[in-house]
């Protein structure tokens, strides 16, 4: 798929992925500021700074003015916050590409800050903590990231605690802002029906004011486990929830496609091992599945499952069982074919939308520094062998990668400890 790319004067990079045959325009702008660049004091200032460019700008005061004006362009809107960057975006159809250009360019530049937004926002915050430790799918996770890597911004959340969050105030956004908000940490990105020489007068017209200012880099990770490591949380739930993971490499790293398809024979769909033996043979799990996560200074590879109490140790035993077989006796050729079609399917299903591209296209700039073009990406996953698989299942699967989280009635992790060896 053909794509543009040029910088403004000012440095900011822009990314035009033309569809003629689309009938919206995704417009989107990704910043290199997440909780890896964030300090102990200060993390969660990422995500709560994304909260606060809705609340109003000089021309668009109000938090309603800004929805409002969304919704009235009948747009698709919203913003993230993730390790690696903020990213803020609006679909809309193709004749509203310079409005929705206009109004994000305004929140990204122009935010208030008021006083008693910060104060209301700080409430809506700690509530979206609060939702989040009360949903162990993702809590079980984040004990996991916090165990692997310990204080440092690879095992903080992304949301912060609610300590930081209770006294952050203007002068903290207004300088975290100012560090990390300018144009050489800024790529704007559109996709969709429009046209480069359209998209290029949009850029210059909306985003020639971000201020210039050099590249602050994420703090590299410190990673020195040499044994496996558990955590538990005691929670009178309905099920058992628990997270594996084994370290792995950074998302630069060429191995990552034959991660992609160890995950997938691993625990990727309905016909993986780990969904066949757990939930199909031991009706143990509704949820049970494996995925690669992949960030600039770090990755793992996850396994999870949400277990019925009394079969808790079992399925975990057949996990550990199951992660043995891989290492010692390897995949076979037709898993590996599956695998890979079904990364190549879900990959090109990904690609259908305007939205979807301009995240492909905007997420690879922004980590990776360029971009891939999807036939590309697609020559990669179909080069992996079976060899590649057995050499990564190797340096992965290992004892002293292991981790383990858990979440439900239990007043220690001892009864999972004595089972955790491969």
């Amino acid at each position: 798929m053909h794509f543009n790319k040029f910088n403004l004067k000012n440095g900011l990079s822009v990314v035009v992925i033309p569809m003629k045959e689309s009938k919206s325009v995704t417009v989107a702008v990704l910043v290199q500021a997440g909780s890896a660049y964030e300090t102990k004091n200060n993390n969660g200032i990422s995500h709560f700074l994304e909260h606060m460019c809705f609340k109003g700008t000089p021309q668009r005061p109000t938090p309603f003015l800004i929805s409002s004006e969304f919704e009235n362009l009948g747009a698709s809107y919203n913003a993230f916050t993730s390790r690696d960057l903020t990213g803020y975006y609006g679909k809309v159809s193709c004749d509203h590409a310079e409005q929705i250009t206009d109004l994000i360019s305004d929140m990204y530049l122009n935010p208030l800050f008021k006083e008693e937004e910060i104060k209301k926002e700080k409430g809506v915050i700690i509530e979206e903590i609060n939702m989040y430790e009360d949903q162990p799918r993702s809590k079980v996770s984040q004990m996991l990231e916090k165990i692997m890597y310990g204080d440092q911004p690879a095992g903080w959340d992304v949301a912060g605690p609610k300590e930081n969050i209770v006294k952050m105030d203007k002068s903290d956004f207004l300088d975290y802002r100012k560090k990390h908000y300018v144009a050489s940490k800024t790529f704007l990105i559109f996709a969709g029906n429009i046209s480069l020489q359209k998209a290029k007068k949009l850029a210059l017209k909306y985003f020639s004011g971000v201020p210039i200012g050099g590249k602050i880099k994420s703090r590299p990770v410190l990673d020195k486990q040499e044994k496996p490591k558990t955590t538990f949380k005691f929670k009178e739930l309905d099920q058992t929830h628990f997270a594996l993971a084994f370290k792995a490499f950074p998302i630069f790293d060429s191995r990552r496609f034959s991660l992609a398809i160890l995950a997938d024979i691993i625990g990727g769909g309905m016909s993986s091992r780990l969904f066949q033996k757990v939930r199909e043979e031991l009706g143990a799990a509704y949820y049970v599945g494996a995925s690669p996560s992949l960030y600039a200074t770090h990755g793992y590879l996850e396994i999870f499952a949400g277990v019925n109490h009394k079969k808790s140790q079992k399925a975990v035993e057949a996990i550990i069982q199951a992660l043995k077989k891989v290492v010692s006796k390897g995949v076979t050729d037709e898993e590996i074919s599956r695998a890979k079609e079904h990364n190549v399917g879900n990959f090109m299903l990904s690609l259908e939308t305007s939205s979807d591209l301009a995240f492909y296209y905007g997420e690879q700039e922004i980590v990776l520094g360029k971009s891939s073009p999807p036939d590309q990406i697609i020559k990669k996953i179909k080069s992996v062998t079976k060899a590649d698989l057995a050499r990564l299942a190797r340096q992965i699967l290992q004892n002293k990668n292991l981790n383990f989280s858990v979440i439900g009635p239990y007043k220690s992790d001892e009864k999972f400890k004595k089972i955790l060896y491969l």
